[in-house]
């Protein structure tokens, strides 16, 4: 096992030992794999210079790297004291994991990130022992979190036995994010509180919605992935309680909402992160679909990087809103998490700081507010939703993209709809294969008896948990 754990690390990892060298404006990385893009390439990593020391960080995409060189920048003398060796695998492949995993088990990581398709696993679940406590660290998390004031899901998220052991810096809770011109035509308005009327509460408005937009020639969304993550993340319980295959009635419920798009042309029947939902967001589909479910992070770097332009008037730019959603729902975000074996040791204080920095600091020097406001590259930046309310709440959500729209005002209420506590270490498993046998279902390749069946047997076939 070590020696295939050490073939991959040769084909696909990405090492550099420095203080800096990350990209500029590092992009989250999607609860897709086929959106995750490969690990950048880079020179091999020259050896340690031997008076410094060395912190081992892991991450799947280059923005925690990216942090950690900002914040060496504004503390020129930690790069005199440390050096950081920055291994990235991306999760494309499921290479991750197993490797992280790895290092681990060895004692070979200090700090490491964790996306929420997977986070349990690292938090709670089989490798949460690897994980040291913020409290261990130093951190005085009780009211460091207050003070900060939290999103309550990302908290619930990363404690392990009611002790923190991971937080985000992204708030994720979920919109509505639709076409203004496409509201104009079809409802006479694009204001996001009377299209927040329209498209919900509940999918029974939702639908209503739909055929209105059909009978004028456009689609609701691009496909059943674009209901699923509010599906999902609405559930009252996650895929396994205790230790049993569950499949909470809302889940359940995704085949019905998904066979109605369908059969009833609510949608373009597009896969998310193919070809097809990306042309809905350029709009260059035939008919193009009215609008998408995401958090901030989609509008920032799936949307505004598909939509065919950089300024209003070009592409779709600009020709996007924000609503509350009928479902209230989160979707992705990364946790950060230290390894246990960094406590009493002198790498305890810079891992700490950087941590607490990245997760906590609600000051105009921290990551946070500087992630909120779109300054952490200078001015005019991207702004993105954090995990502190303290922060949002000094901070300005007006983007281009949306006309100018405060985004924030309406991700910022999203937060109080996440679920924190329907999450299981298995999720990224098990959702693809049950929107595997929903689509099928969906495309009359089986019955809906059938899809649920085929389901349980796939899990059974492949997962350690009960499947009655």
């Amino acid at each position: 096992m070590k020696k295939l754990i050490a073939m991959l690390l040769a084909l696909v990892m990405v090492l550099s030992l420095c203080a800096c060298g990350a990209k500029e404006e590092p992009a989250p990385a999607p609860e897709a794999p086929a959106a995750d893009a490969p690990a950048t390439e880079a020179p091999a990593a020259e050896a340690p210079s031997g008076d410094k020391i060395v912190v081992n960080v892991w991450s799947f995409t280059d923005e925690v790297p990216g942090m950690i060189t900002k914040y060496c920048e504004a503390h020129p003398e930690v790069a005199e004291k440390y050096e950081f060796n920055t291994t990235i695998i991306a999760t494309t492949d499921g290479l991750y994991q197993p490797a992280l995993d790895q290092a681990l088990a060895n004692g070979e990581v200090d700090i490491y990130a964790a996306e929420a398709a997977f986070v349990l696993k690292y938090c709670q679940g089989d490798a949460a022992g690897y994980a040291a406590t913020y409290k261990d660290l130093g951190i005085d998390i009780d009211k460091a979190i207050a003070d900060a004031d939290i999103a309550q899901y990302t908290v619930d998220i990363g404690s392990r036995d009611g002790e923190v052991v991971g937080l985000g810096y992204q708030a994720t809770g979920g919109a509505f994010i639709y076409r203004r011109s496409i509201a104009k035509e079809v409802f006479g308005t694009d204001e996001p509180a009377e299209i927040e009327k329209l498209v919900g509460p509940g999918w029974d408005k939702f639908f209503e919605a739909a055929a209105t937009l059909k009978a004028a020639g456009y689609p609701i969304v691009s496909g059943d992935g674009d209901i699923w993550h509010a599906v999902e993340n609405s559930s009252d319980s996650g895929w396994i309680v205790d230790g049993k295959l569950t499949i909470d009635p809302k889940r359940e419920a995704f085949l019905d909402l998904s066979k109605k798009l369908t059969d009833e042309g609510y949608s373009n029947g597009s896969v998310d992160w193919q070809e097809g939902w990306f042309a809905d967001m350029n709009g260059s589909s035939a008919a193009n679909a009215f609008g998408f479910f995401g958090p901030a992070w989609l509008i920032n770097y799936t949307l505004a990087p598909n939509c065919g332009g950089t300024a209003p008037g070009e592409g779709t730019y600009g020709d996007w809103a924000v609503c509350n959603p009928p479902i209230g729902f989160f979707w992705g975000g990364t946790w950060v998490l230290a390894g246990a074996n960094v406590v009493g040791t002198e790498k305890q204080e810079i891992v700490r700081d950087i941590i607490q920095w990245i997760t906590l600091d609600t000051s105009e020097d921290g990551l946070q507010y500087k992630w909120a406001n779109g300054t952490l590259n200078g001015e005019g930046g991207t702004k993105d939703t954090v995990g502190s309310g303290t922060v949002m709440a000094k901070s300005n959500g007006e983007i281009a993209f949306c006309g100018g729209q405060n985004v924030f005002d309406i991700f910022v209420s999203a937060n109080q709809y996440a679920n924190g506590t329907n999450l299981t270490q298995y999720d990224e498993t098990i959702n693809t294969y049950w929107r595997d046998a929903v689509r099928q279902y969906a495309a009359g390749e089986c019955t809906r008896d059938e899809a649920i069946a085929n389901f349980k047997q796939t899990v059974a076939d492949n997962l350690d948990v009960v499947v009655e």
